[in-house]
């Protein structure tokens, strides 16, 4: 039977204990203010007891006889605790302010760590909508809770004690009275909280679908409007929207309740005092100072319940969010990192890939038993159909994805053994699906090699044929390209992409559909570029246009994630196979 997770407070308090000295300072100042807050009833109590019972008063025990000496005693004792209730607030209120950002400042810069270390497989089963639910609604809800309800839970219980231990000791005959509504008031209290949690879980896994939804559609916009699928999906939002909406209608329907139901039992624990306690002042069983007090600080000791219904809301809705970070921050790194070090200046760019087979979760094996070997400083071709594997092979080479079987080495070291950091500086990749960030044209080219001058961006753009478009940019390399460079098109984003490769420098250079959105003398001038590029750097270069590969040392064709053909493009011409039929279906050529 699997063990029970601990506590949500539990988890977040274990997961960093620097929290802990925080929240306990905290947690005191919340104390002491609730304390000096409940201290004015008393005095009240004690004012009344010395105009009464003037040299007999509680004071008048202290050695203080006279009514003046007795009345500025309780005014200087008044100022004091006003003071102190002051100063205890700001302390606990700016206590839990820092405790709250600090918190969510880490947990967040935490979780996003954690997922930038998990493997690709990782994102293509949880949505983007959902993990930036849990980046910026969990997070921002745990935030909440500590800024007000942990506070204002602290405090209640402080009242209850303080205020019942007072009744216990001063009016035992009386106080059974006040404190009866409290067992009644904690059992629901206990009953609603255990019905609301799943409740409220519920509403953030809801709160994370409709997040899904938006960011989908709005990366998709384009799609959507050409489509003009515009109310269909406003249509899939509502639904999503509606069950949100449901979700937490239904935590609200239990919640609000809760406050009714308590304001019920308060109010016969209250009348009761009034009604027995006046009985007993006025057979003088309890002196008129004690009566005042009771029937003023019930409502301090009874009130507070009021408010546990919303302070128990705040509760559970942060408890479910605090699960749902931890979880987040709990999944496993199924790619570890290795140990070995390898500076980039030392790799030699020898590519060794031995009988690897590798699958996707849940489908037939995209590689089977595939082995190839790239000599240091040659370029070799991948062609192939698509869904072959070629791609595939590069992803495994930079280990977004881990081999099931067989090994690959660089330099003779296998690259489970390598440090990820080192493994994936040593490779430039330029992918098919091209992907800009919001900046600028210079930012997105150094992107990765953050300390290069002005000067290198703009030589790595020439090698890359992107110099030309850039300068007739409104702001040339300073203008910005947009959410995913979305102002540009796409062979001009393919052509920064290359650049950004090219200034990395890397001993091996994967280029996967590099001209692909390019036009044909944009691909015919990124070619000549190339033929520099590549000079003393390990090329894998994958290509639909057989004509960019077409100069590659061994050209390797691929089908059904094997090898079934090698050789130069001459070689491999003279086999009239595979290859020779895409030649000619490419360049026109009949049979």
């Amino acid at each position: 039977m699997p063990s029970a997770k601990p506590h949500p407070l539990q988890r977040l308090f274990n997961y960093d204990r620097v929290y802990r000295s925080q929240a306990l300072r905290a947690s005191v100042y919340s104390v002491l203010n609730k304390v000096f807050d409940l201290a004015p009833p008393y005095l009240i109590g004690i004012a009344v007891d010395i105009v009464v019972s003037r040299d007999r008063s509680w004071i008048a025990a202290l050695g203080i006889t006279d009514l003046i000496g007795q009345l500025t005693f309780i005014s200087f004792l008044t100022l004091l605790i006003w003071g102190l209730e002051s100063v205890f607030e700001y302390f606990y209120d700016r206590q839990w302010r820092n405790l709250a950002q600090n918190m969510q400042h880490d947990l967040r810069l935490d979780a996003y760590q954690h997922l930038q270390e998990l493997e690709l497989s990782f994102f293509e089963t949880e949505t983007t909508g959902n993990l930036l639910a849990i980046l910026n609604d969990d997070i921002n809800q745990l935030e909440r809770f500590l800024d007000s309800g942990a506070n204002q839970i602290l405090q209640f219980l402080t009242t209850v004690l303080l205020v019942g231990g007072t009744f216990i000791a001063f009016a035992p005959s009386v106080s059974w009275l006040a404190l009866l509504p409290i067992p009644f008031i904690l059992w629901g209290s206990i009953v609603f909280q255990n019905r609301l949690a799943p409740r409220y879980a519920d509403v953030r896994q809801k709160s994370g679908l409709i997040s899904a939804r938006l960011a989908n559609n709005l990366s998709g916009i384009a799609t959507i409007k050409s489509f003009t699928a515009e109310d269909y999906e406003l249509d899939r939002v509502g639904v999503e929207s509606g069950a949100y909406r449901s979700s937490n209608r239904k935590a609200i329907d239990l919640s609000a309740a809760f406050v009714p139901l308590i304001r019920f039992v308060i109010l016969i624990g209250f009348t009761a005092t009034l009604f027995l306690g006046g009985i007993e002042a006025a057979n003088g069983r309890l002196s008129v100072g004690t009566y005042g007090f009771m029937v003023f600080i019930i409502q301090r000791l009874l009130w507070p319940f009021t408010t546990l219904g919303q302070t128990l809301d705040q509760y559970q809705r942060a408890m479910a969010s605090i699960n749902r970070v931890m979880n987040l921050l709990d999944t496993p790194i199924e790619i570890p990192t290795g140990n070995r070090l390898l500076p980039t200046h030392q790799v030699k760019g020898d590519v060794d890939i031995q009988n690897i087979t590798f699958a996707y979760r849940d489908r037939t094996p995209a590689l089977k038993e595939l082995s190839l070997h790239i000599p240091a400083g040659q370029t070799i071709g991948i062609v192939g159909a698509t869904g072959s594997g070629k791609s595939t092979l590069v992803k495994l080479l930079l280990r977004f994805y881990e081999i099931q079987q067989g090994q690959i080495l660089i330099d003779g070291i296998d690259i489970r053994e390598l440090q990820l950091r080192d493994l994936r500086r040593c490779i430039g990749w330029v992918s098919q699906e091209v992907f800009l960030f919001h900046g600028t044209v210079a930012e997105n080219i150094a992107y990765g090699s953050f300390d290069a001058s002005r000067a290198e961006v703009i030589q790595a753009a020439k090698l890359a044929e992107a110099h030309e478009f850039i300068a007739q940019l409104p702001q040339g390399y300073d203008t910005i390209v947009g959410e995913r460079g979305q102002k540009l098109s796409g062979g001009q984003r393919q052509r920064l992409a290359i650049a950004r490769a090219i200034l990395k420098d890397p001993p091996i250079l994967i280029l996967d559909e590099a001209t692909s959105a390019v036009d044909n003398e944009t691909e015919a001038a990124i070619q000549r570029s190339l033929e520099t590029i590549t000079q003393h750097r390990t090329t894998i270069a994958i290509a639909h246009r057989l004509s960019t590969i077409r100069q590659a040392h061994c050209i390797y064709v691929m089908e059904y994630g094997r090898i079934v053909e090698q050789g130069t493009h001459e070689e491999l011409l003279e086999l009239d196979r595979v290859y020779a039929g895409l030649w000619r279906v490419q360049s026109g050529i009949r049979a």
